[in-house]
């Protein structure tokens, strides 16, 4: 494996690798004091065999990976930036993989947050200040079957790393956040086919955009998700069911 980021002796606010591999129940931890982006480099250890659970941990990102290909910085120290590795075999469940990982990782982060943790289709974390986090899902595939899937997270911790970014609080420590953050990645990730009507319920208790007028990725207004990850919108030609695409609000609402 190529030189992605600083030497593999650094901790994590003064815990090694081996020791969150302890604490976590994971096969593999990597930490790193810096990287460009903690999926790049999982990627490439799930290319060389790593098993699922291996875990890459970063304290700062140079050019974190969002969706529609953007790119962004992240402070050392001021939140978590983390890729899980999972070999699923469950195409339906890859489907609602981001979205079932948000209700998980949410209600996990709920006992750090002075506020519920709410939810944006598809892969947003959000507080009554702003962002709290975002979710993104890489597979790689071979042939009709997934090869394996990378599940990054990255979450304002100590402090907001953006304009219109929301922090749990400079209090919170990273490694309890981590405690209860990644065994719920992980739950999520074991999870079969699409999502239960509980799952669904529980998204539109958290869903900060519904009944929003948008306009994209369609124009309409927002009335909740499907079982298979689709975002409902009415229309005035009735609901539409939406797979791809990022949720822009008008400006009025």
């Amino acid at each position: 494996m190529k030189q992605v980021g600083t030497a593999l002796a650094v901790t994590y606010d003064g815990a090694t690798a081996e020791k969150l591999a302890s604490a976590l129940a994971l096969p593999k931890v990597v930490v790193l004091d810096e990287v460009a982006s903690t999926m790049d480099v999982a990627n490439e250890l799930a290319a060389g065999g790593a098993p699922a659970g291996t875990l890459v941990l970063a304290d700062a990102q140079l050019a974190g990976r969002g969706r529609a290909g953007r790119r962004w910085q992240s402070r050392a120290g001021d939140g978590i930036w983390l890729t899980l590795l999972e070999r699923l075999n469950d195409p339906a469940a890859l489907e609602v993989l981001s979205l079932r990982t948000g209700i998980r990782a949410a209600r996990a982060l709920d006992r750090f947050s002075a506020a519920r943790v709410g939810l944006k289709w598809p892969n947003d974390l959000y507080l009554p200040g702003g962002k709290l986090g975002g979710i993104l899902v890489e597979s790689r595939w071979r042939g009709s079957r997934p090869e394996w899937t990378a599940i990054g997270i990255g979450i304002n911790v100590r402090d907001a790393s953006h304009p219109g970014g929301a922090a749990l609080g400079k209090g919170v420590s990273r490694l309890d956040v981590l405690g209860e953050l990644v065994p719920a990645v992980r739950a999520a990730a074991a999870a079969q086919g699409h999502l239960s009507d509980q799952e669904v319920s529980e998204f539109a208790g958290r869903d900060v955009t519904f009944g929003r007028a948008c306009r994209e990725p369609v124009s309409g207004r927002v009335s909740g998700i499907a079982s298979n990850g689709a975002l409902l919108i009415e229309t005035p030609q009735g609901t539409k069911r939406v797979m791809e695409g990022s949720l822009v609000f008008e400006e009025s609402t």
